[in-house]
């Protein structure tokens, strides 16, 4: 059900609006503040289950284990980063199996090398070769089960090749049959007008990294409809919001010998437990526990 009105959504109504997280935490959070849909960062998840940078480190089984969980606790359809595959076209096809079985209901491929790097490390990202990437596509396409699973292809090229080989790319990605269309780029000057470039040369739905900074970051979610895209995700708003109220609460503690001083910026106890749906925990035992 969650796949069907991810699916559906792409075809109609307004941008899907997609907050990064990388935990079920935060999972929780974004579906109770009324969004439609998260987004599982590799980068949040290297962080938060290794707590090293997005290098390559993260493998398939420790990510659709943690997405597992992650899905299994809300009702919002669940998009997760899925790297590069983690190998060649038969790895991919034990990918996109075990993003399915963790009850996912999008995964983004990526053409870079391995191992990978972040889109927004400083440099480019080498990439494979057009035809292997475009048979990495094919394979996820051939090793999927359930019809509405979405897969969006992803490529790094503009970095390093320029942005009318990664719309080469996009174009031949859309035209082996992936669904959604994801052109990785670091913020600039031009980074609206390239934006526009590549919506209204790929006959697909695209998405967005509004983490990619620029003009970008400032805008709406209604300003990037506008551009011609349907997904937006925003990978560092859960790790970055995280780090920077942690970071504030441990100098607190550590200069005042207490919380007080951030004590309004932090979850009461009611506040997180209602997060954590206690109260749903409390009605199950009232109602099983004799």
């Amino acid at each position: 059900m969650k796949r069907q009105k991810l699916r559906q959504r792409l075809a109609s109504g307004p941008i899907i609006i997609a907050p990064g997280i990388y935990d079920a935490y935060g999972a929780r959070m974004v579906e109770q503040a009324g969004f439609e849909a998260a987004y599982m960062t590799g980068n949040g998840v290297s962080a938060s289950r290794l707590g090293r940078p997005d290098v390559g480190l993260v493998d398939l089984t420790l990510i659709t284990d943690h997405a597992h969980r992650i899905a299994a606790c809300v009702d919002i359809p669940l998009i997760c980063d899925a790297d590069t595959g983690y190998g060649n076209a038969v790895n991919v096809r034990r990918t996109v199996e075990e993003f399915e079985a963790a009850g996912v209901s999008a995964i983004h491929l990526e053409d870079q090398e391995s191992p990978k790097r972040c889109g927004q490390l400083p440099g480019a990202r080498p990439v494979i070769s057009l035809g292997e990437a475009v048979g990495k596509i094919e394979a996820a396409l051939a090793a999927r089960r359930d019809p509405d699973f979405i897969l969006i292809a992803r490529t790094d090229a503009a970095g390093g090749h320029g942005l009318d080989e990664a719309i080469r790319r996009a174009q031949a990605f859309h035209k082996a049959g992936a669904d959604v269309i994801f052109v990785e780029m670091k913020g600039g000057p031009s980074i609206l007008d390239d934006l526009k470039r590549v919506t209204s040369s790929v006959a697909a739905p695209c998405l967005v990294n509004v983490d990619a900074g620029g003009r970008l970051g400032e805008l709406t979610a209604a300003e990037i409809e506008k551009l011609g895209l349907r997904i937006a995700i925003y990978p560092g708003l859960a790790r970055g919001a995280a780090g920077f109220a942690i970071r504030e609460a441990l100098a607190a503690l550590s200069r005042d010998g207490n919380t007080k001083a951030v004590r309004n910026r932090m979850l009461t106890l009611k506040e997180y437990n209602e997060t954590l749906k206690l109260d749903e925990v409390e009605a199950w035992e009232k109602k099983y526990l004799k």
